[in-house]
């Protein structure tokens, strides 16, 4: 596994990390037991960076991740989760207030089993005022970084723009870390734009969802997924063509996601022990430079074509 520092943070991260999303039955219903295996599975082949949140699952995910890590030497893995995004009952709440923010850290610290956070994030700045998150949430997550609470701040959105936007309206050094998904993955290489904008200011660079939430996959998108027709089709049209080459489009996504050195690490989240060493093990292997140039040739005009959020 390689190994790469976030931004000027000093966490030296493997390039494959552990969404920890699945964990709290966001996909689907998972066999707990299995998804604090995987968990393990994930820390003994070389990944040791953990990312979750309070609203995966509605404090499920936290809630499963934090049995797995009972029982783990606190010097074996980095962990990052989120403030500003919640839910209960089945209901999504957002709460972006100062107080709200550092109640949620040390929620989290209790359901997680740990005393500090290695990095916490403002959840999907998006959902946010973004003069809110300047003013009164980012300040709350940096004086708890003062308070040795929280080790390291950043935020996260599917909106690159946003993540732009805020980190132009705070003090150097806030934000240390950017978490974007969707949008370095073989239909969506959108982030490498920001690359030298994010790097002159010193800020390490997270990507997610590999998979594209499903668009690359042989199984095909979920029913919820809000990417339009257009590019559904064109991303099966890809994942057919990779079948019959014998190389799934999953094996072709995961590498193609890791492949840029600027980018600190990629998350995927899986609750299969099985899914999790398949993916480490793709990643150790060469990536087929002709299937990514055939693959984006088909999916043609569909390249960079994204949705809002939800």
């Amino acid at each position: 596994m390689e190994y790469r520092e976030i931004g000027k943070t000093g966490m030296k991260v493997s390039a494959l990390s552990f969404g920890a999303s699945s964990l709290g039955g966001v996909f689907h219903n998972i066999n707990e037991t299995k998804g604090i295996e995987a968990v393990y599975t994930a820390l003994d082949n070389g990944i040791n960076f953990i990312d979750v949140s309070p609203y995966y699952g509605h404090y499920k995910a936290e809630t499963v991740l934090g049995k797995a890590l009972k029982n783990v030497s606190r010097d074996r893995f980095y962990l990052s989760t989120k403030v500003g995004r919640y839910g209960k009952d089945g209901i999504n709440t957002w709460d972006y207030s100062a107080k709200r923010a550092k109640d949620s850290v040390y929620e989290s610290m209790e359901r997680l089993n740990i005393d500090y956070i290695d990095l916490i994030n403002v959840h999907d700045i998006e959902f946010a005022d973004l003069h809110q998150v300047v003013d009164e949430t980012l300040p709350a997550l940096v004086e708890l970084k003062e308070e040795g609470v929280v080790k390291h701040v950043g935020i996260t959105d599917l909106q690159l723009e946003n993540l732009q936007w805020v980190i132009d309206h705070v003090p150097t050094g806030t934000v240390e870390s950017i978490l974007n998904f969707c949008h370095f993955c073989l239909n969506d290489d959108k982030l490498v734009d920001y690359l030298d904008y994010f790097e002159s200011r010193k800020i390490g660079i997270i990507n997610a969802s590999p998979f594209g939430m499903g668009l690359l996959s042989s199984r095909g998108v979920p029913d919820w997924h809000p990417a339009p027709k257009a590019l559904v089709q064109a991303c099966k049209e890809a994942a057919d063509y990779c079948e019959q080459q014998n190389y799934p489009i999953e094996k072709l996504a995961i590498q193609f996601s890791i492949s840029n050195p600027r980018i600190s690490t990629t998350l995927f989240s899986s609750a299969s022990p099985e899914n999790v060493l398949k993916n480490i093990r793709n990643v150790e292997e060469k990536m087929d430079e002709h299937l990514v140039y055939e693959v984006q040739r088909i999916i043609g005009d569909q390249q960079r074509i994204s949705w809002k959020n939800s």
